[in-house]
């Protein structure tokens, strides 16, 4: 799979630092949202330039309303349950809804080790919720489902850009025009819900961080992995996102996490080697990216 899962690893420790980041701002949830998918999604966009126009489809401008309508639902439900929690049942359930998703829309059923893995890696990802449980809040119920719808729409915008990738589009076009359709659809909202909090320095650099790095960077990154990383497999190696944000909410936001969340850590870590790491004989690699453009 060559350079595809470490750009997505990386994507996704810079996302597991947005919770953290996002609480350290006195704005709500919409409000937070907003900005930062209007400043990353702008960035993507300027990036992609002329390619964007190339690369709008239907499929790209529904994944769009799906990338906004995430965003929404993530910062739910942080706010709800805290960080450690939230983070790891939106992204934790992503690779369910991703291996499904891409398995009846579009055949590719994922492999055996494939299953292991991520059932082994969501294992962890309930480890840490039970860690961490003594530590949500009473709105529990509520930011278990705001992160469940998360995970699948964040499942369908995955796999409309690996699809669109996969037929041969530049992963910065789809990328551009998802977030960058993202943006137009949140400007409005962030418009209505007042820009006073950015005014403060604090809520300035998160926002700005929130937006270019966990978000335009991110993406980037995300889908240069994409290009040659099954959208399943890229979905379970997100899962590097909850323990990231597990460890920012112990070290920074100073959540409590049982020794059962350190051993749910560690079980998610070498769930996501396992994927990482290539069967030689058994893998089912990725079309080569000379090859894209020929995929059905």
């Amino acid at each position: 799979m060559r350079n595809g899962p470490p750009a997505v690893v990386a994507a996704s420790v810079l996302w597991g630092t947005a919770g953290t980041a996002g609480l350290l701002v006195s704005a709500d949830s919409v409000a937070l949202a907003a900005a930062r998918l209007v400043i990353g999604g702008t960035a993507l966009a300027l990036v992609a330039g002329a390619g964007v126009r190339k690369a709008i489809r239907p499929s790209l401008l529904l994944a769009a309303v799906a990338v906004a309508a995430y965003q929404l639902c993530f910062f739910a439900a942080v706010a709800r349950t805290g960080v450690a929690i939230g983070t790891v049942v939106a992204i934790g359930s992503g690779p369910v809804f991703t291996g499904l998703l891409s398995w009846l829309l579009h055949g590719h059923r994922p492999t055996a080790r494939w299953a292991a893995a991520t059932a082994a890696a969501i294992c962890g990802c309930a480890a840490l919720i039970v860690g961490g449980g003594a530590e949500a809040g009473g709105q529990t119920v509520s930011g278990v489902l705001f992160a469940l719808l998360g995970g699948l729409l964040y499942a369908f915008y995955a796999v409309m850009a690996a699809r669109a990738i996969g037929r041969g589009a530049e992963s910065n076009a789809v990328m551009g025009v998802m977030f960058g359709g993202a943006a137009l659809i949140m400007l409005p909202v962030l418009l209505a819900n007042g820009l006073a909090w950015m005014s403060e320095p604090r809520g300035l650099l998160a926002v700005l961080y929130l937006g270019l790095g966990t978000t335009a960077l991110s993406y980037f990154l995300y889908g240069r992995g994409l290009r040659t990383t099954p959208v399943a497999t890229a979905a379970t190696l997100a899962l590097a996102e909850p323990a990231v944000a597990a460890l920012l909410g112990l070290v920074v936001l100073g959540e409590r996490l049982a020794p059962i969340s350190i051993a749910g850590l560690v079980l998610l870590a070498l769930s996501l080697v396992a994927v990482a790491i290539p069967e030689k004989a058994r893998d089912q690699e990725p079309v080569p990216e000379r090859e894209l453009e020929s995929q059905p």
